[in-house]
């Protein structure tokens, strides 16, 4: 008769909602990395341009803000190439919104792989904010690129010590995100048209954070206070200024930002734990 030590594997019930399975998600690390292939070559498969529009996307999406909010809302942008102001703004909104978006659906677009077969759930969305991570590394490039060429054609380049501080930018989307998307993928279990929503809510929602205007235009101080309770609004303003050195930096902000995203992440692993206990039984 075999002993418990002798498994490889136990699986044992979760009495813990704040445990985050650590040592679990680092035995299953490649199976993180086959799902992240897995959506990363499914995203554009069978397109003819393939890879191509992780910057054709970014690229048209700026030339649509610099002539919408640019030219006809003639929206400021703080003095600093349109080209760029946008391009930085959209490039960390990307990042977000897929991020959240892909998921926001987690349990129902993998109900049938969860049904048969054990794995630590969270797998999944960790994929997916580290497939959405690939996404932004490429189009980083792609805005490093253009900073590099509008800075050859005469515009002085202004970034500032404060660029150290993108790693703790690009952490904290990423997590928010995880978190965001975590609690709307586990209410969607039982709210179906809660994934109509989301969808529909993060195109209203880029106007609250400072994506195509910068927060100094904003000239009502009630207004400038709610999108500051906006953590990606730190995130975006932040990265502005450490390339144009222009805008604002507020530290507290920042640390606002982190402590949102704590509580967010907190929250979403308490009620994904929970959910996934069940959501077969309501899917």
């Amino acid at each position: 008769m075999r002993t418990e030590e002798d498994w490889d594997i136990i699986i044992e019930p979760k009495n813990n909602l704040f445990n985050l399975q650590l040592q679990e998600l680092n035995r299953y690390r490649d199976l993180i990395f086959m799902f992240i292939k897995r959506d990363f070559v499914s995203i554009y498969k069978q397109t003819i341009l393939g890879p191509l529009w992780f910057v054709i996307q970014p690229l048209i999406t700026t030339a649509t803000y610099m002539v919408v909010f640019g030219k006809i809302a003639n929206l400021s942008t703080d003095g600093n190439p349109p080209i760029l102001f946008y391009l930085s703004g959209i490039l960390f909104w990307n990042f977000f919104s897929t991020s959240l978006l892909k998921t926001s659906d987690t349990f129902s677009a993998n109900a049938g792989i969860f049904g048969k077969v054990y794995f630590p759930r969270l797998t999944v969305p960790i994929a997916n904010v580290c497939t959405a991570f690939i996404s932004f590394v490429i189009q980083l490039a792609l805005f490093i690129l253009v900073y590099v060429i509008v800075s050859l054609n005469g515009y002085h380049s202004n970034i500032g010590p404060s660029i150290l501080l993108l790693p703790v930018l690009i952490l904290i989307i990423a997590l928010f995100a995880l978190g965001s998307g975590i609690i709307i993928s586990a209410l969607t279990t039982k709210y179906r048209d809660l994934k109509f929503l989301v969808s529909f809510g993060m195109q209203l929602l880029m106007y609250a954070a400072p994506v195509v205007y910068p927060i100094s235009c904003i000239q009502d101080t009630r207004v400038a206070f709610l999108l500051k309770l906006n953590p990606i609004t730190h995130v975006i303003e932040t990265f502005r200024f450490a390339l144009f050195g222009n805008g604002y930096l507020d530290i507290s902000g920042l640390f606002y930002s982190a402590t949102v995203t704590f509580v967010v992440l907190l929250v979403g692993v308490v009620i994904f734990n929970k959910i996934e206990k069940s959501f077969m039984d309501t899917i």
